[in-house]
């Protein structure tokens, strides 16, 4: 199946900016674009406070979006493949039905306001990490690459599908891989804070995670170049820090509580608000297998 890159829209300058991301996204991956905005259903169903045109008014609302999208798409790569589509439900599960048939799912960090903003920040939320394919938000897209992606993990089974993700991006753009393990031993044993041997163990072994996670990923992988890192803090203050110097951030959906905890939920949810790159939120995909046994996507 031919996969698109999906991007969502609504008009506002946020969303745009998640064009332009898409564009480049489906120029890497030899994809076309599909652009996609969302009328909302409840719009309808309101007989005693909306005119009979209103809803023409709407579709012709979301064909100027759309084409506006389209334009700004055209204007940043002439002759990409593209098409759009005006979607009707409500926007969180028309997107995550879009997701199903795409690579990648992209969208603004924040859109309009009112009844017909789309891609409000409470959306990207409420998408990422629920969809079938990698969701990326864009909060900002520097005038400057770094050629560095950012990843965090650590060491679970969830984490596996976002150090994919990350080394695939890293390899189709020729950036390197800055891979960050971070752990807070008080947030789990508060007596490790007072014990320095504890914590020389507790380093030690997040370490060792770290290196035999990314060892398959290296192997697949050889022309990536890595720098890992274990480093003792808040998992969203060091990947957001790390972000200021990336073109990508890429954490897991969720992860394991405790010592290495780069992925969870309220991680992803941290640097979605915070960072200060794209963010790319991976959903873990447990039936597939690891790196030492998968085919790639």
């Amino acid at each position: 199946m031919n996969r698109h890159v999906v991007v969502g829209v609504d008009g506002s300058p946020p969303a745009l900016e998640a064009v332009r991301y898409a564009v480049d996204d489906a120029m890497r991956r030899d994809r076309a674009l599909r652009i996609v905005h969302v009328i909302d259903p409840w719009v309808f169903d309101q007989p005693m406070a909306t005119p009979p045109s209103f809803h023409d008014s709407l579709c012709a609302h979301s064909g100027i979006v759309l084409a506006q999208a389209a334009e700004t798409a055209r204007e940043r790569v002439p002759g990409l493949p593209i098409e759009t589509a005006t979607l009707t439900g409500t926007v969180r599960k028309e997107l995550l039905d879009a997701a199903k048939e795409a690579e990648v799912l992209v969208l603004g960090s924040r859109g309009l306001g009112g009844f017909l903003g789309l891609i409000l920040g409470s959306v990207s939320m409420g998408v990422a990490g629920h969809a079938d394919c990698p969701v990326v938000v864009v909060r900002h897209v520097g005038s400057e690459a770094h050629a560095e992606i950012v990843v965090g993990h650590d060491g679970s089974p969830e984490s596996e599908a976002a150090l994919e993700y990350a080394f695939e991006e890293a390899g189709c753009r020729g950036a390197r891989l800055r891979a960050i393990y971070a752990w807070q031993a008080d947030a789990f044993l508060p007596m490790f804070a007072s014990y320095t041997p504890d914590q020389g163990r507790m380093y030690d072994f997040g370490k060792r995670a770290a290196q035999e996670q990314l060892a398959p990923w290296r192997d697949k992988f050889p022309q990536v170049e890595v720098a890992d890192s274990v480093v003792r803090a808040h998992p969203v203050e060091v990947l957001c820090q790390a972000s200021s110097e990336a073109d990508l951030l890429v954490v897991g959906s969720r992860g394991r509580s405790g010592v290495g905890s780069a992925v969870l939920g309220s991680v992803s949810h941290g640097v979605l608000h915070h960072a200060y790159s794209p963010v790319a939120v991976v959903r873990s995909r447990p039936s597939r297998p690891a790196a030492d046994g998968g085919q790639g996507r």
